[in-house]
C-alpha cells in the first residue's frame, strides 16, 4: 500500500471521513469522502418502483434492503481496498428522491403505500391549491398528495400524524429526529426564503381551508421542521446504525446533516449553489433548476419554485421522463446482437450509440419519438405511451434514429426552460449537467447545449452525483469557517482544482432542436390519441 493510500486508511479507521447516501430512482448509492470532497470508497444497489393499485410506488421493505445492501457494498469496497472495517464517521447525511408523500400515524406506522414523485394523480389538488397560495403547486409536492386524499375522501387521513418524504423518513428513523433541509422541504410546501420555513400565511390559508372537515390536527404538527445546510440534524441512535449496517460494526453517535433531496444535492456536486448558475440532472427523470435573482413575475404551472440548500430561490423545471425508453431501445438493440452470437459491454454500447446519434441529420430527420413512460405535467399528460413515429419521406437510419431518442428526451425540459430562458430572461452563464445521459463524454452535453442554447460543462466528479453532493453537505456541517457560506466553502474545499469539460452550442444543432419541437409540439395529438386508445 502507498503512502497516499495508508494516509486514506488511516482517516478511515480515525472515522475523519465523511458518509453520503442518495436512494434515486433505479439505483441507492453510498460514497465515502475525505475532506476535501475525494471520492475514498462507494458501493450501490439498483432497484425498480412498481405500480401497484395505481400507485408508483416502493415498499418498506425494499427501501430498508436496498439502503443496507447500499452501505454493505460500500463496506466491502472499504474492506478490500484498504484492508479496513468501516465503524465510524466524522458526519454523514441521507438524500433521496425528491417529493411525494409518505403519510404515518401515532404509532409511527405507514398508513398507505409511499406515493413517489413520479405519480401524476394529484392534478385536482394541485390547481386548487396553486389558486389558493397564488403559488404553483406540482402535483409531486407532498401537500398536493395530502389534500387529494382529503378530496378524495380517504379514510386515513385523519390518522395522519406525520407526512415525510423519502429522505426525511430515512433520517427520522436512523436519529428519531422529525427534521428536514430545506431545499427538501421545498418540495413539500412552499418556502418562505426570508425565514427558511414554511410559508406561514400559506400554512394558514390551507388550514381554513380544511377547517371544515373537523381533522384533529393543524398542518404545521405534520410536517417536519426545516433546516438549512450547515446545521446539525442529530445523530445516529443504537437503533438507527443497526438498521443501517446489518453487522452490527456501526458505531452510534455520528452526527448527521439535514436530509436533502436529489435536487438539493445535484446543485452541490455541480457547484450551483450560486444566484445565475444552474445544473441539470438527467436520468430517469430530468430536471433542471437555476437560482434566481428575482421573483418571477407570474405563476407558471411548468416551473417549480424550491430552494438551495441554504435557502435561496430557485427556479426548476421538472420532468417525469428522460432515459427509460432510449434505455428500453439499447436493451433491444443488445439483444438482437446477442442473437447475432455479438458481445459488447453494455457501458460500450451506450457510448457507441450515443456517438452514432451525432452523425445524424440536426433535426432528427424527420423522425418523431415521445419517451413518457408515465404522464407529464409540462405537456399537460397524466399518462403515458411509449411511441416512435415516422413518415415514409423521414431518413430513417440508426444515427438519426438514435438522436431523435436523445432530442425526446430533453423536449419537455427545453419547453419548460424556454420560459425562464426566453419569457422571464433569467440570466443563466452555464449549465452542469450530471445523471446518465452525460455519461458518453460529449454527447448528453451536446444535445442538452443545443436544447437549451446554453453552454452545458460537466466535472469529472459528476458522475459521483448525489450521494456525493450529501457527503460535501455532512462535510460542509463539520469543516466550515464561521459564518461561511455554502458557496464559499465548495470555491474553498472542494472546487479549487475542479476538472471541467464545457461544450457551447452549436448554431447547426440549436435550429435542427428548434425545428424538431416544432414537430414534438404538432404530435403531441398522436401520443394523446396513444393514451386514449391503448389502455396500460
Amino acid at each position: 500500500m502507498d503512502k497516499y493510500r495508508e494516509k486514506q486508511s488511516e482517516q478511515i479507521q480515525k472515522g475523519e471521513t465523511f458518509l453520503g447516501i442518495e436512494l434515486g430512482s433505479t439505483r441507492i448509492k453510498a460514497v465515502l469522502i475525505d475532506k476535501n470532497g475525494t471520492p475514498l470508497a462507494s458501493g450501490s444497489h439498483d432497484w425498480e418502483n412498481q405500480y401497484e393499485n395505481g400507485i408508483w410506488t416502493y415498499r418498506l421493505e425494499a427501501i430498508w434492503q436496498g439502503l443496507q445492501e447500499s452501505y454493505h457494498s460500500l463496506k466491502q469496497n472499504v474492506q478490500e481496498v484498504y484492508g479496513v472495517k468501516l465503524t465510524r464517521f466524522a458526519a454523514m447525511g441521507l438524500s433521496a428522491m425528491m417529493h411525494g408523500y409518505m403519510a404515518f400515524d401515532e404509532a409511527g406506522e405507514l398508513l398507505v403505500p409511499f406515493r413517489t414523485w413520479r405519480n401524476t394523480i394529484t392534478e385536482e389538488a394541485a390547481e386548487a391549491l396553486t389558486e389558493l397560495f397564488a403559488y404553483h403547486i406540482p402535483q409531486r409536492w407532498s401537500i398536493a398528495h395530502l389534500y387529494q386524499a382529503i378530496l378524495n375522501g380517504e379514510e386515513h387521513v385523519k390518522d395522519v400524524r406525520y407526512v415525510s418524504t423519502l429522505a426525511a423518513y430515512l433520517h427520522w428513523k436512523l436519529t428519531g429526529k422529525r427534521v428536514v433541509g430545506v431545499g427538501e422541504a421545498s418540495g413539500m410546501f412552499p418556502i418562505d426564503t426570508k425565514t427558511h420555513s414554511y410559508a406561514q400565511e400559506m400554512i394558514e390559508r390551507f388550514d381554513e381551508k380544511v377547517k371544515d372537515r373537523r381533522f384533529p390536527w393543524k398542518l404545521e404538527e405534520l410536517l417536519p421542521k426545516v433546516l438549512v445546510a450547515g446545521e446539525e440534524a442529530g445523530t445516529l441512535g443504537e437503533e438507527g446504525a443497526a438498521l443501517l449496517d446489518r453487522e452490527g460494526d456501526l458505531q452510534a453517535g455520528i452526527p448527521l446533516c439535514p436530509p436533502e433531496g436529489d435536487a438539493g444535492t445535484g446543485m452541490t456536486a455541480t457547484n450551483s449553489v450560486a444566484v445565475r448558475t444552474g445544473n441539470v440532472s438527467a436520468g430517469t427523470s430530468v430536471f433542471a433548476m437555476v437560482v434566481l435573482e428575482r421573483e418571477l413575475s407570474k405563476v407558471y404551472p411548468e416551473i417549480d419554485l424550491v430552494t438551495t440548500p441554504t435557502g435561496d430561490l430557485v427556479g426548476m423545471v421538472h420532468c417525469n421522463n428522460c432515459t427509460s425508453d432510449l434505455n428500453a431501445w439499447v436493451a433491444l438493440f443488445e439483444e438482437c446482437m446477442q442473437l447475432g452470437g455479438v458481445k459488447l459491454e453494455r457501458n460500450e454500447l451506450f457510448a457507441r450509440l450515443y456517438q452514432k446519434a451525432l452523425e445524424g441529420d440536426s433535426d432528427c430527420g424527420g423522425l418523431l419519438a415521445y419517451n413518457y413512460f408515465s404522464g407529464e405535467h409540462i405537456t399537460g399528460f397524466e399518462e403515458g405511451r411509449p411511441l416512435f413515429v415516422r413518415t415514409p419521406e423521414s431518413h430513417f437510419h440508426l444515427a438519426n434514429f438514435m438522436r431523435v431518442q436523445l432530442f425526446t428526451s430533453l423536449a419537455a425540459l427545453k419547453m419548460g426552460m424556454d420560459i425562464l430562458l426566453k419569457e422571464e430572461r433569467v440570466s443563466v452563464e452555464r449549465i452542469f449537467g450530471h445523471g446518465g445521459l452525460f455519461k458518453t463524454k460529449g454527447v448528453g452535453q451536446r444535445v442538452m447545449a443545443a436544447a437549451l442554447n446554453v453552454p452545458v460543462a460537466v466535472m469529472e466528479t459528476a458522475g459521483e452525483g448525489g450521494a456525493w453532493g450529501i457527503a460535501l453537505l455532512a462535510a460542509y456541517m463539520k469543516e466550515k469557517k464561521e459564518g461561511e457560506s455554502l458557496h464559499t466553502y465548495l470555491n474553498r474545499c472542494i472546487f479549487t482544482e475542479a476538472a471541467e469539460e464545457e461544450v457551447t452550442p452549436k448554431t447547426e444543432d440549436v435550429e435542427g432542436f428548434n425545428r424538431f419541437i416544432e414537430r414534438y409540439q404538432k404530435g403531441l395529438a398522436i401520443e394523446r390519441a396513444a393514451v386514449e386508445n391503448l389502455k396500460a
